[in-house]
């Protein structure tokens, strides 16, 4: 089995275990897919996961170390300046725990009993105290980026509405409006020279997070029931399954029928009478 994919897991991170939480993954999960979520959540198999981009986590690494230095001297960063943003990003004694994965912000939500998670990237302050989710991107593209325009976009929209609300349960005014900081590797250069040169950009969003309070609860009411839900159509993982699935069973079928054609077959030229 592969070091790296895992299908099955132990049944304490399950739903109804006691490590399980419903994660901001698990949320955009549901929302693309109710029965992967289901198998996911309930049965504990896991989708295979995509393949994790190094390169994106180094430079969300090296964004962190760039904002915490102006998180302690409370100045703002210099994209802040560029986009005319007034904010500093946010000092808090939980901001550590906030972005770390497994942990993140989380909440105690009442109407489902779930505790409910995220791990932000970053946030930032106004001087009025408004709060601002921040999400670090990054990517290789020729043309710059300055519009989440794409349908794969709606993810990282969802993403950011579900940290909104986060911080919002836990008693912070949060701004509707967030911000994307966008690291474009660029490809135009003459030679590598052992380096990557970025365009980075700002982008704002205004999110809304009406829809997040009847997810948890269709979550809820999913988990709850012992059927595995309708597959969404445009699901790849269940158009796959299913079409594997039709593949081993007409091949199973069609060895089982040869097996009783070769056992209702003579075996050698000898008459039958």
């Amino acid at each position: 089995m592969s070091s790296f994919y895992k299908p099955h897991r132990k049944t304490d991170w399950n739903y109804g275990g006691p490590r399980w939480r419903l994660s901001r993954s698990k949320i955009d999960l549901f929302v693309s897919c109710p029965r992967c979520f289901y198998i996911d959540n309930k049965l504990g198999t896991a989708r295979p996961p995509g393949f994790p981009f190094n390169l994106n986590s180094a430079v969300d690494a090296l964004f962190k170390v760039e904002f915490d230095l102006h998180r302690t001297a409370q100045t703002p960063h210099p994209i802040m300046q560029e986009y005319n943003i007034d904010a500093v990003p946010f000092q808090h004694a939980e901001m550590d725990e906030w972005r770390e994965n497994f942990k993140g912000v989380a909440i105690q939500h009442a109407p489902t009993g779930f505790t409910v998670s995220g791990a932000v990237d970053d946030v930032w302050v106004n001087k009025e105290g408004e709060l601002f989710v921040v999400d670090y991107k990054s990517t290789s593209k020729d043309e710059r980026i300055d519009a989440l325009d794409q349908d794969w976009h709606d993810g990282y929209k969802r993403q950011m509405e579900i940290y909104q609300w986060l911080l919002r349960q836990k008693g912070f005014t949060v701004s509707n409006t967030g911000y994307f900081v966008y690291a474009n590797a660029r490809k135009n250069k003459e030679m590598f020279d052992n380096r990557l040169d970025f365009e980075t950009t700002l982008i704002s969003y205004d999110g809304n997070d009406n829809w997040i309070e009847q997810t948890l609860v269709n979550i809820k009411r999913c988990l709850d029931d012992p059927r595995i839900p309708k597959a969404a159509p445009e699901c790849d993982y269940c158009t796959y399954r299913e079409a594997v699935g039709n593949v081993v069973q007409k091949n199973k079928e069609e060895r089982a029928e040869k097996t009783q054609t070769q056992k209702q077959s003579p075996k050698n030229n000898d008459t039958l009478f």
